[in-house]
């Protein structure tokens, strides 16, 4: 017994009833093209109450601000500020520009970010990641670097503006990890000279830990002995933060076991400064009592906020040249993309994180930090965005909107004011500890079991990015893993799926009905095409081409189905179209115009459609040849 298929009208659209939804988003998209890129401009002008909320957040939060909310902003921007200027100093390092720049680029920003920021754990500053590709692409050329901050934040402006945020959709989860992982491990590396007190050539993973392997013998003593206890009691602290005592006690914890683990939970929190704080204090003891210390310190480092000045336009090289800023650009290379990409991805992270469940707007982010990196670029910054680590702080601190980066942004400069003359005694081994043991849980291990579980396909561009930003640029290494992942969405589209099923009508006539799970455009056609084909080719039946869940089409699926239609019919078998959207059906009418295309809408249509088919009658015997006489 051959199965039966009742088809539900409503689930399609009827002739008179138009797909509303599908009509009108065609003809807004053909409106849109008659107004031209003038009149897109001037819809993304046009500002309203609702616009200039989404634009400047600050207005929707700002009358709502009371005295509980300013002072979990107080606490938590004190609590980030004491986490910031350590991290500022070391993540100048992995830049390999001097400690103080690092510093230049942690106020401004947070204070930007109160006015145009929309995620209220975000306080903007240096990140690992940027500090590792700002080196990768400036060279530790501190003119570079700060020109780099200005061009980031210019191309995240704009893309902003023109409402590119949804770039990021590209950049999928396994290869974001894989990027993540790779970066992770490469920062680690960087740390190995100083955390040795050993000299490391190379710009790659493989090629640092060549030299670091060659020079091994020359390492330092105390260096490594006082870096490894800085991490190990950096790690004790984060436990130490971690605990919580009379969690599982009957009617929760006492009133001195709150106070005892918030205590714990500030010791955890505070622990890079307690560390800095303290390996300074021994520096300074060496220094003071025996005139020299056993470990490198960070030297020198200039006090004061710096006066604001553009952003430099040329450079002297090593070899007495002077390279422009078109050579500027020219030797920053792919960087110039990258950068905003990954400083929007990573920030975007975050913001999800710690949203409350509220939708992010990725254009908005772009806008935020574009102006926070042009302003921080006039300060001699080099390019930042929001720190995972500081975030995590932010928020477990109780920070109630973005205005806790006030309190973050007056501490910074506070220390640049009045501190800097005591973080010349840093043993720079102390700032390698801190950047390690923050580093080693940015390696994604852990999704590596249920992608495997998922989908095992998904671990080819995660792995395969993160072999190659270890062994090639890492901004080379990601867009490939990019360029990859986009491959393998193409090839999903190229290959769609399709259901056949033999059925029959109210009436009792056979036909074949295949529906295919996607649209219609250029990659798929042809394949399309050759399985229909086949699909109808072992059945002498009608073919019913079920259009559900094609919602879209292009002139190449509209020139290939007008083939299809004509093979059809070449060979006298029926092939109709069922519950086509009107705008795909628009498309293939105006661009192909085929002879033969017929859509129903209903199920009743089909037996009239196939009863007046002249296809299916039988032809006409050839008459018999007149006889000779």
């Amino acid at each position: 017994m051959i199965p039966r298929r009742k088809h539900n009208a409503s689930s399609g659209s009827l002739p008179g009833q138009d797909d509303k939804h599908a009509s009108n988003d065609y003809i807004l998209a053909d409106g849109g093209r008659r107004e031209g890129w003038r009149a897109a401009i001037r819809r993304r002008l046009r500002c309203n109450r609702k616009t200039l909320q989404k634009r400047l957040p600050i207005i929707a939060w700002m009358p709502f601000y009371d005295g509980p909310k300013a002072v979990g902003d107080l606490i938590a921007g004190v609590t980030v500020g004491l986490t910031v200027i350590p991290q500022s100093l070391a993540y100048a390092n992995i830049a390999g520009v001097p400690a103080q720049y690092g510093l230049y680029g942690s106020f401004l920003g947070c204070f930007i970010y109160i006015v145009l920021g929309g995620c209220r754990a975000v306080p903007a500053g240096p990140t690992a990641i940027a500090s590792l590709l700002t080196w990768q692409v400036a060279g530790g050329v501190v003119e570079k670097a700060i020109l780099l901050n200005f061009l980031t934040g210019l191309i995240e402006l704009l893309m902003g503006v023109l409402g590119l945020g949804f770039l990021i959709n590209f950049v999928s989860g396994p290869v974001s990890s894989g990027f993540t992982s790779a970066v992770a491990l490469m920062i680690a590396t960087s740390q190995v000279k100083d955390l040795f007190a050993i000299p490391v050539a190379g710009s790659t993973f493989l090629q640092q830990w060549i030299s670091v392997f060659r020079n091994i013998r020359d390492a330092s003593l105390w260096d490594p002995v006082l870096g490894f206890s800085c991490i190990a009691l950096l790690l004790s602290l984060r436990k130490v933060g971690m605990i919580q005592l009379g969690k599982t006690r009957v009617g929760g914890p006492s009133t001195h076991q709150k106070v005892i683990t918030k205590c714990l939970w500030l010791l955890g929190t505070c622990r890079n400064a307690i560390v800095v704080v303290t390996t300074g204090v021994l520096g300074y003891w060496f220094v003071a009592t025996r005139g020299s210390s056993p470990v490198r310190l960070m030297g020198h480092i200039p006090s004061g906020v710096p006066l604001p000045s553009l952003p430099p336009l040329s450079y002297v090289r090593p070899d007495n040249t002077t390279a422009g800023f078109v050579d500027m650009v020219a030797e920053m290379g792919s960087g110039l993309l990258v950068i905003p990409l990954i400083v929007l991805l990573e920030d975007i992270a975050i913001c999800k994180a710690f949203s409350d469940g509220r939708t992010i707007d990725a254009t908005q982010e772009l806008i935020a930090q574009g102006v926070c990196n042009m302003g921080n670029s006039f300060m001699q910054a080099y390019p930042g965005g929001g720190s995972l680590a500081r975030s995590v702080v932010a928020n477990g601190s109780g920070v109630k909107t973005t205005f806790g980066g006030f309190y973050t942004g007056v501490m910074v400069i506070l220390a640049l004011q009045f501190f800097t003359q005591y973080f010349e005694y840093i043993p720079k081994a102390a700032l390698a500890g801190v950047i390690i043991s923050a580093i080693l849980f940015m390696v994604e291990y852990d999704v590596v079991r249920p992608m495997w579980r998922a989908k095992k396909l998904d671990l080819v561009p995660g792995v395969g990015t993160f072999v190659l930003c270890l062994t090639l640029p890492i901004e080379v290494g990601i867009l490939i893993g990019v360029v990859v992942n986009i491959v393998f969405i193409l090839y999903h589209a190229a290959r769609p799926k399709f259901s056949v099923e033999l059925l029959r009508t109210d009436a009792g006539r056979e036909y074949l009905m295949i529906t295919p799970d996607r649209c219609l455009m250029f990659p798929s056609v042809d394949y399309v095409r050759k399985l229909v084909t086949k699909c109808a080719a072992g059945a002498d039946v009608p073919v019913v081409l079920e259009c559900t869940h094609i919602y879209s089409a292009d002139y190449t699926a509209a020139k290939s189905i007008e083939q299809l239609t004509a093979d059809f019919h070449a060979r006298r078998q029926p092939l109709y179209f069922y519950n086509v959207k009107p705008s795909v059906c628009s498309i293939f009418e105006a661009v192909a115009k085929p002879e033969h295309f017929t859509v129903f809408y209903e199920d009743e249509e089909l037996d009239r459609l196939l009863a007046a088919d002249e296809r299916l009658r039988p032809s006409k015997p050839p008459p018999p040849p007149p006889q000779v006489a």
